[in-house]
């Protein structure tokens, strides 16, 4: 570690005078320079160049954790605390989650809808169990609003839709989005929050026409959506907060983006490497 210091430092101060106060041989230094990098040094600059572009395509969100699970899903077989050690080493880091859920008060309406999830945010299969929620995004011309459809199988935003406005339609565009991608034509559960946009006439008669059994959350309770409430803390996190949107379609574009160039394709990755067949 000393003549890392020193390496560092040889254009700015005499090599001599930092051994000296470092207490070090000046011709241990020298040789330490010059001789060739070990094959652990050799194969940590090279997993640390796979750490750097995984840490890159995130667009400097990814900590330690979720480089290290890419990592894995690419075939290498480093430990975490390796991961953790070489981004720290070269100034490397994530954004941190947030800690705890934010409680808000409710302005939601009860309704005669059952909650047909209990909080298991869990799936057999694909298009049995979706849930859906709006968030708001800040521009420079007021807000735009942004309705998913989450798949619960497999973690998939399976619909979407955005508009300047919070009415029904921004739901009902985003379910229609999801019927298309449907792979059956069996009942699936949707769950919501309680807002007039779910609780709507219009919105409940689609899904009855769809063969959408809707599923609400109790009066309150954001933790009974919390896989959707999940889903836009980490686009806030990752990408929402860290931009600034002059227009809205500014801020449509980089949602789109994020949706399906960076959330989407990581989630079918996973898919891809959990349901392959073992190889013989």
């Amino acid at each position: 570690m000393k003549y890392h210091m020193v390496e560092r430092c040889r254009d700015a101060f005499p090599v001599r005078m930092m051994c000296r106060l470092l207490k070090v041989s000046t011709s241990g230094y020298y040789d330490w320079r010059d001789r060739k990098p070990s094959p652990r040094d050799q194969d940590n600059a090279r997993l640390f160049r796979e750490i750097a572009q995984i840490h890159h395509d995130s667009d400097g969100v990814f900590g330690s954790p979720r480089v290290w699970e890419d990592l894995r899903y690419a075939g290498e077989t480093c430990s975490l605390n390796r991961v953790a050690r070489l981004m720290k080493e070269n100034g490397l880091a994530g954004i941190p989650a947030m800690k705890q859920w934010r409680k808000r008060k409710s302005t939601k309406r009860p309704s005669h809808v059952l909650n047909h999830l209990e909080r298991d945010f869990t799936a057999s299969e694909p298009d049995i169990k979706w849930v859906t929620d709006i968030t708001y995004i800040r521009t420079g011309e007021g807000w735009l609003y942004l309705a998913v459809i989450i798949d619960l199988f497999s973690g998939l935003v399976v619909g979407w839709s955005m508009s300047h406005t919070m009415e029904k339609q921004l739901v009902i565009q985003a379910v229609l989005m999801a019927l298309w991608q449907r792979q059956h034509d069996g009942p699936v559960i949707l769950h919501s929050d309680r807002g007039s946009q779910f609780t709507s006439h219009e919105y409940q008669l689609f899904l009855t026409d769809h063969n959408i059994v809707s599923s609400m959350s109790a009066v309150g309770s954001c933790y009974d959506n919390a896989a959707a409430e999940s889903f836009f803390g980490l686009l806030k996190r990752e990408r929402v907060n860290r931009r600034c949107y002059t227009t809205r379609t500014e801020a449509r574009s980089d949602i789109f983006d994020y949706i399906e160039r960076f959330y989407n394709q990581r989630k079918k990755r996973k898919l891809m490497n959990i349901h392959q067949p073992a190889l013989n």
